[in-house]
């Protein structure tokens, strides 16, 4: 079972350590980290960081978004097998 509590204070103490990040904005990511633990992670998961070994690969831009969702296996937006619109086309073609 994950930690939210040491995930959340692992956040604030990120936040809090940023020497760039204007008071308003840190105190926006200070209630946003506090109400979702999705929001924590991201304040501490450098987007560059995933890319960066990458080879022809430079990052423009990031942003993180999340909503939560209801997993359904048995629907077709689950299939992971599937590139988008293949299987429409498949099926217009049948």
């Amino acid at each position: 079972m994950p930690d939210v509590d040491a995930l959340t204070g692992a956040a604030l103490a990120h936040i809090k350590a940023d020497e760039f990040m204007p008071d308003e904005e840190r105190g926006h990511a200070e209630a946003a980290v506090r109400e979702d633990e999705s929001e924590a992670l991201a304040y501490l998961v450098d987007p560059t960081d995933l890319v960066a070994d990458i080879p022809g690969v430079e990052l423009a831009q990031a942003s993180w978004s999340s909503e939560p969702v209801e997993y359904d296996p048995e629907s077709m937006e689950w299939d992971l097998d599937e590139e988008d619109g293949d299987l429409d086309e498949e099926t217009d073609n049948a």
